[in-house]
C-alpha cells in the first residue's frame, strides 16, 4: 500500500503499528492485572498463567512487565514456544542465557541451565525469571520436565519463577495428569478478551496521538465498526483503523466512516 495517505493526513509515523517504545504502551486496566499477577508470581518464585485469544494483547502485557524489571537486579529469559521437544525449549533457553552447550543430554541441558541459575541467584543476587510465549503450543511431557527444572534444594528455594502465556487450551493443557505438577505451582491467572467499545476508543485515540493526530480521524460510527470488526481484539483493530485511514486518504476523505472500515475489512482474513 501507498504511503501517501500519511502525508494526506499528516501523519508523523505509522499509525497503528506494533512496533512501539516501552513507554508508549497504553498501561490499560488489564495490563494493570497482568503486571500485578506477574509480580506476585515472581515474588514467590512461583508461577504466572497469561491467556487470550490471539490479538488480545498477550505479548504486549508481557513487554511491559518485563520491560519494566531493572536489568541489574532481574534477568529475564524470553522464549517463544514451539511444538519441539523439550531438548528445542532447553536449547532455547541456553541460548538465551547465553551459554555455549552443545550438548544432546536432557540431564545435562538441565544441570547447565539449573547451575547457570544458582549462580546469578545466590552469586549475583538477581532474580530469574523465565517466560515461555506461546506456552499453549507445548507438548504435555515438556509441562513435567519444567516442573523439574524450577526445583531447587528439594523445592525449598524460588530461584525461577515462571511465565507461560498463550492461548485457551494452555489452561487446559496444564490440566492432564502429567502437566499437574506443574499445575500446582501456578499462584495467579489471568485470561484476556476484548475490550468493550470505550476502552477501543481509548486505544484508537492514543495510537492516532503516537502518530501526530491531535484530532480523532474517525467518526463515532467508524469507531464502533472497527470495534464491532475486530470483536474488541486490539491486533486486529490495529489492521481496521489503518486500512480504513488509507480508504478514506484515497477517497481523499478528511474523517474515516463506517464504509471505509468496512472496506477495509474485506483486505483482512
Amino acid at each position: 500500500m501507498s504511503e501517501a495517505y500519511r502525508t494526506f493526513f499528516g501523519l508523523q509515523r505509522e499509525p497503528f503499528s506494533a512496533d512501539i517504545s516501552l513507554r508508549e504502551i497504553l498501561v490499560t486496566p488489564v495490563i494493570k492485572a497482568v503486571t500485578e499477577r506477574i509480580q506476585y508470581a515472581i515474588r514467590l518464585g512461583a508461577v504466572a498463567i497469561i491467556t487470550g485469544e490471539i490479538g488480545s494483547g498477550k505479548s504486549t502485557a508481557l513487554r511491559h512487565v518485563t520491560g519494566n524489571l531493572h536489568p541489574s537486579k532481574y534477568l529475564v529469559i524470553y522464549v517463544t514456544a514451539t511444538s519441539g521437544s523439550i531438548l528445542e525449549l532447553y536449547r532455547q533457553i541456553i541460548n538465551e542465557m547465553g551459554i555455549d552447550v552443545t550438548s544432546n543430554s536432557r540431564a545435562m541441558l538441565t544441570r547447565t541451565i539449573k547451575q547457570e541459575v544458582l549462580e546469578l541467584s545466590v552469586g549475583k543476587k538477581m532474580k530469574v525469571v523465565l517466560v515461555i510465549d506461546e506456552a499453549s503450543l507445548l507438548r504435555l511431557p515438556v509441562f513435567a520436565e519444567l516442573h523439574t527444572l524450577t526445583q531447587f534444594e528439594n523445592d525449598s528455594k524460588p530461584f525461577l519463577p515462571l511465565i507461560l502465556a498463550g492461548q485457551n487450551n494452555l489452561v487446559e493443557n496444564l490440566r492432564f495428569r502429567d502437566s499437574l505438577p506443574l499445575a500446582s505451582r501456578v499462584v495467579a491467572k489471568k485470561h484476556l478478551q476484548g475490550v468493550d467499545r470505550e476502552a477501543m476508543e481509548k486505544y484508537l485515540n492514543h495510537h492516532q496521538t503516537l502518530a501526530g493526530v491531535r484530532t480523532s480521524l474517525f467518526e463515532d460510527g467508524a469507531i464502533t465498526a472497527i470495534h464491532q470488526g475486530a470483536g474488541g481484539l486490539f491486533r486486529k483493530a490495529n489492521h481496521l483503523a489503518r486500512g480504513s485511514i488509507i480508504a478514506a486518504a484515497k477517497g481523499e476523505q478528511s474523517m474515516v466512516t463506517a464504509e471505509h472500515v468496512r472496506l477495509a475489512a474485506t483486505e483482512l482474513m
